[in-house]
């Protein structure tokens, strides 16, 4: 179903359903509501972490109602995120963000990219994605196993308008999965300059280098132009 069909279908869902009076009758305190158009509560939390400090009430996906968010099934990690955030924009009437991110592995010629999600079919654990991966580059030197993370943010408004960021962490695909926090393919993306790969560092170490940190920067100056704006408090 093409994303503008989704956008009017779930808005259509939306509006109707019972859950959406909790949005607008709490006493306002703050400018406008950020829904995070994600089904990842893992990366919900690190969004909002690098987003705290704003005049802006972030909330999960699963607290709007039942908002059915597009598959990504783009050719870009833009045209995904812009999919996304336009739909639950359009569903809540609030300004929604959603991202799109990979994992780009030269070696592989740019692979897994907008596939990394789904990366070797749906169904597949973060372990199973990174083994697999990590299969595919068996043999491949050192030198020969650059990569990077690429992140896309999309901010979209209930009027329409749509702002984008973008953030890259390059480094290189390990041997073998190293370190427990984080999640994806953080275990054997290694940044260089470190020495340890993202899941061997904490998240406040994570949200200053990653991608998604990097993006999020971009995101927070987007915010405020909308915070500024005169009409930031009718979009709450």
């Amino acid at each position: 179903m093409p994303c503008a069909a989704i956008s009017y279908f779930v808005r259509s869902i939306f509006l109707g359903a019972a859950g959406f009076s909790f949005l607008t009758n709490l006493p306002p305190t703050h400018k406008i509501t950020l829904v995070v158009a994600s089904g990842n509560r893992a990366k919900y939390k690190e969004i909002a972490a690098l987003l705290r400090g704003l005049d802006v009430r972030i909330v999960p996906l699963d607290r709007v109602g039942p908002v059915r968010v597009p598959p990504e099934g783009g050719a870009s990690f833009l045209e995904n995120a812009r999919c996304k955030a336009v739909t639950v924009a359009t569903a809540t009437g609030r300004v929604a963000l959603a991202d799109d991110s990979g994992l780009e592995v030269d070696a592989l010629g740019g692979a897994p990219g907008v596939l990394s999600a789904r990366f070797g079919g749906p169904g597949k654990t973060d372990a199973e994605r990174y083994r697999l991966l990590l299969d595919k580059l068996r043999g491949v030197p050192p030198d020969r196993r650059t990569a990077r993370f690429r992140c896309v943010i999309a901010v979209a408004e209930p009027g329409g308008a749509v702002h984008f960021s973008e953030g890259t962490c390059e480094g290189r695909i390990t041997d073998t999965p190293r370190g427990s926090h984080g999640f994806g393919y953080d275990p054997v993306f290694e940044v260089p300059s470190l020495g340890r790969t993202l899941a061997e560092v904490g998240p406040s170490v994570k949200n200053r280098l990653s991608h998604r940190a990097q993006a999020v920067r971009g995101v927070r100056a987007i915010l405020k132009r909308i915070l500024s704006s005169p009409g930031a408090a009718a979009q709450d």
